[in-house]
């Protein structure tokens, strides 16, 4: 088909949409609501909190960490054993969202990384979340808070153990540069251990969500919270001046700035159509909310499928798949599919999905993907047999 053929086509297409587009029907009105309003929310929750502390993490692992330190641990011939436990519980100490784990698993994939501890590290960041599966025991019950645990740790390492194998052919290139000599390094391990130490101490307590009682440990750490991120980050700029170069400082920078041209657009639309398919909890997009409940009672072998499907598209901030699902859980969901939207959805969205694929390409993303799914759904199915 010649180029002006294409053009003509697509020129048509719109115009066929917007010619039959039902405007006046409130449902699909309320869906573009939701999509700007999802689309505010996200901007205004998580862009200066979340994401701009992660592109800068992300840039100071492409410009500082070894190449060949990433390849010693989590490369293609890293002790498994090693590359795989930490990545597993990785999510543990960083507690981001799915949308918020991308820079950084950009970073260290980037860096030399093996596909199977960088997934295994994707899929934990935003699943293996203490005060996440704490407040799913909590409220949900301590049956479906430890599945999650067990479940989010070992489908981290099966995951990235199954790319892995899938690619092994692709893998089997990228030996050749797991036996590149250490580079030389313009501070002591320690000093960067403390700047990396001090970045994520500011993305994880800048972020730490009020918890629902006002009394214990996780809410005096709540309260005390915007005192330790303004110590840490005066530590933080105390390290910068004292250990860094001005040249290291502009490639930093550099790097932090590529990762966020990268993700920043493809994170924005895939937002949009995630709030204008879905909405936002307890608000109504294009596909009822009705139909989501009505399709995951009991614990059927769709039920699950089904959960695990939708919680993988829609986006989910941190802690906020809970409160979704005790509601859906007390409109009738089964508990074997609440755990397979909780295995699935923090760890997976469709903003998420669209800058994976930007970095691992479309068969990669998409066996990723189906990986989740189809490991959530069996889990569900496993857990609402037994319970």
């Amino acid at each position: 088909m010649t180029s002006d053929k294409k053009i003509f086509l697509a020129f048509a297409s719109i115009f066929l949409v917007f010619w039959f587009l039902p405007v006046d029907n409130l449902r699909l009105q309320g869906a573009i609501l939701e999509a700007f309003a999802l689309t505010h929310w996200y901007a205004r929750e998580h862009v200066i909190l979340c994401l701009i502390p992660a592109f800068f993490i992300a840039g100071a692992i492409a410009s500082f960490v070894s190449q060949a330190s990433v390849m010693k641990y989590l490369g293609a011939k890293a002790n498994r054993i090693l590359a795989y436990s930490v990545a597993s519980v990785s999510g543990s100490v960083l507690a981001v969202c799915s949308c918020t784990v991308l820079p950084l698993f950009a970073g260290i994939y980037a860096r030399g990384a093996g596909l199977g501890p960088a997934t295994a590290f994707l899929y934990s960041g935003p699943a293996v979340n203490v005060l996440a599966i704490i407040l799913t025991a909590r409220i949900l019950g301590a049956e479906l808070g430890i599945a999650r645990a067990v479940g989010a740790i070992l489908f981290s390492v099966v995951i990235g153990i199954a790319m892995q194998f899938i690619f092994r052919n692709e893998e089997k290139a990228d030996l050749a540069m797991a036996q590149m000599p250490e580079e030389e390094m313009p501070r002591k391990l320690w000093q960067d251990a403390i700047y990396f130490a001090l970045m994520i101490g500011i993305l994880v307590f800048a972020n730490w969500s009020k918890p629902l009682e006002t009394s214990g440990i996780w809410f005096f750490i709540f309260s005390i919270k915007w005192y330790v991120t303004g110590i840490l980050s005066l530590a933080l700029m105390a390290v910068i001046w004292l250990w860094f170069k001005k040249h290291e400082l502009k490639e930093w920078t550099a790097s932090s700035w590529d990762y966020a041209k990268m993700i920043m657009p493809l994170l924005f639309a895939g937002v949009m159509v995630a709030g204008f398919l879905l909405g936002r909890p307890d608000q109504e997009g294009i596909i009822p909310s009705a139909w989501v409940s009505g399709l995951v009672g009991g614990n059927s072998f769709m039920a699950n499928f089904f959960a695990s499907v939708v919680g993988a598209f829609m986006y989910f901030a941190t802690l906020t798949e809970v409160p979704i699902l005790e509601g859906l859980i007390g409109a009738g969901m089964g508990k074997g599919p609440a755990l397979a939207l909780l295995l699935a959805g923090p760890a997976l969205s469709l903003p998420n999905m669209l800058v994976i694929r930007g970095v691992l390409g479309t068969k990669k993303t998409v066996v990723y993907v189906l990986l989740v799914i189809i490991m959530a759904t069996i889990s569900g199915l496993v857990f609402g047999s037994l319970f």
